[in-house]
């Protein structure tokens, strides 16, 4: 599915650059879901922008199914967002003056699907995500829950192979966080999808497969010890929403916390 090879990715802010990625290797398969976590700063949205072809890198080669995204024509990587790659988002970048079927609807304009077809494609990712009942409903009508399940099945209306997710619980109570991560994880077991998702949640980040940890650019990655058994269930908790390796897991982000540590995103003058 996914193979970069020494990707980096910098900004030029003034007479500054900005290193955000350092020479990032990663291998993601079809099917996998990988969870990144890490401090603010330190390059984990920036990644998810290269898996998704919403930005280029720097230097490096970033592969999704056997074709470079850095080389491809802005054309050919438009395509490639809208035919195979799924985006949910912590703030939900709904429409507010659309519906929420009109929100779904949307995301097969570019694929060309007919006016009736899109529609009735749209109404059923609806229905799937339990909002059958509420496709008139704009934005400003339903509930934050709510509308990241419209940002869901905006997603996935498409049949993407790739569902990728910046932080899709950040904004949502503890409930509410627990029924779209499920949602999420229902969506992967069933559809087979590759799926990664960025997040400060270490119970979230247990019941992927592999956790990768951003520091200062740089990917390392672990196995989930829950990870083999996430097809076929969510780990066990002792009652309190976090599991029994979650003390270990938070240990790994905070170390990464120390005042000598230097963020990706730190500024060098020429």
């Amino acid at each position: 599915m996914y193979q970069l090879s020494g990707v980096t990715k910098t900004y030029h802010k003034g007479r500054g650059t900005v290193a955000a990625l350092r020479g990032v290797d990663l291998v993601i398969e079809d099917g996998e879901w990988l969870a990144i976590q890490g401090p603010t700063g330190h390059g984990k949205s920036t990644l998810l922008q290269i898996l998704g072809a919403l930005d280029r890198p720097s230097s490096g080669i970033a592969d999704f199914d056997g074709r470079d995204l850095a080389q491809l024509r802005e054309a050919e990587v438009t395509k490639v967002r809208a035919q195979s790659i799924g985006f949910v988002f912590q703030t939900f970048n709904l429409i507010p003056t659309l519906s929420a079927l009109e929100n779904v609807e949307a995301a097969l304009v570019p694929l060309g699907v007919g006016s009736a077809p899109r529609r009735q494609r749209a109404a059923m990712a609806l229905e799937v995500v339990g909002l059958g009942d509420r496709l008139r409903h704009v934005p400003g009508e339903l509930s934050g829950g709510q509308q990241q399940r419209v940002a869901v099945a905006r997603a996935l209306v498409k049949e993407p192979k790739v569902l990728l997710a910046d932080e899709p619980t950040g904004n949502l109570d503890e409930d509410t966080r627990d029924d779209i991560i499920g949602l999420l994880e229902t969506m992967w077991r069933e559809r087979g999808l590759t799926m990664v998702l960025v997040t400060h949640d270490s119970s979230i980040a247990r019941r992927a497969q592999r956790i990768g940890v951003m520091k200062n650019g740089r990917l390392g990655l672990r196995q989930s010890r829950s990870g083999q058994a996430a097809r076929v269930q969510a780990p066990r908790t002792d009652g309190s929403g976090s599991t029994g390796d979650d003390a270990e897991l938070d240990d790994d982000v905070d170390d990464f916390d120390d005042p000598d540590s230097e963020a990706a995103d730190t500024i060098t003058f020429d």
